[in-house]
Parts: structure tokens; sequence; C-alpha cells
């Protein structure tokens, strides 16, 4: 699978290694060069400075021939655009996002985003070790 992952802190740095590891052809797309020193030394992927939102640096990264894209930078509303943008621009066949703010989800599912919440996933994950015995 050929994977754009716009955003390189602590999640994109993961998923991208995780991703890397499985023999996807990953590229990471950060506005600051800094945060490519959070990959490991074993990525084998390409790491690139340029804006998730902005098409030329999409195209760049080579979303065009992408199978998917996970924009996971520091801010909903970059996420979506980032989605946005690769979905109905770029045509990538799996889009998703991630979103801060949980009361948010229901209007991205209306726009055909595919977001995920942090703080909705980790509140079930707990709920389910809660009621584990």
């Amino acid at each position: 699978m050929n994977v754009v992952i716009v955003g390189c802190g602590r999640v994109g740095a993961q998923l991208a290694a995780l991703l890397d590891a499985e023999g996807h052809k990953v590229t990471v797309l950060d506005t600051n060069a800094n945060a490519f020193k959070r990959l490991p030394s074993t990525f084998g992927g390409t790491a690139m400075v340029g804006d998730g939102t902005d098409e030329g640096s999409l195209r760049r990264a080579g979303i065009e021939k992408a199978d998917a894209l996970a924009a996971v930078t520091q801010g909903d509303n970059r996420n979506v655009m980032s989605a946005q943008i690769a979905k109905h621009i770029f045509n990538v066949r799996k889009v998703t996002c991630r979103i801060y703010d949980p009361l948010r989800k229901d209007i991205y599912d209306t726009l055909g985003i595919d977001a995920l919440s942090p703080t909705t996933v980790f509140a079930e994950l707990l709920k389910s070790h809660l009621e584990t015995p």
C-alpha cells in the first residue's frame, strides 16, 4: 500500500514506522523538518517538508498514486482540510484524519471524512479494560 501521512508528531511517526515495518511505501509530510527526528533510524520511507493542505506539497509527496492518506497533525481544521483535498481532489481511496474534538465527528461524517478522535477511542478502551475481570 502507498500511504501519505500528514504530520510527523508522536502519532504520525509511530504510524509511519509501523506501516514501513510491514513493507508499505510511506511518505511523511510535515511543515517542520525537526519533526522527522521522531522517525526511527530504520525508517525506509520518505520524509518531506511540506504543508498537507497545499496541493503542490501533496503532489510532491506522491498523493496522485497514494492508496491512503492519514492526516494526524496537531490541528483538527488542518487535518480535515488535508483529508478533504485528498478525497475530493485527488480521489484517494482511503482517507482518515485525527480530530481532537469528538463533538465535530458528526459534521465530518456528513462530509464523507473518516475521522477518529483519540479522546473517544481511549475512553472506549479504558471502559473495556475496566469491565474486563
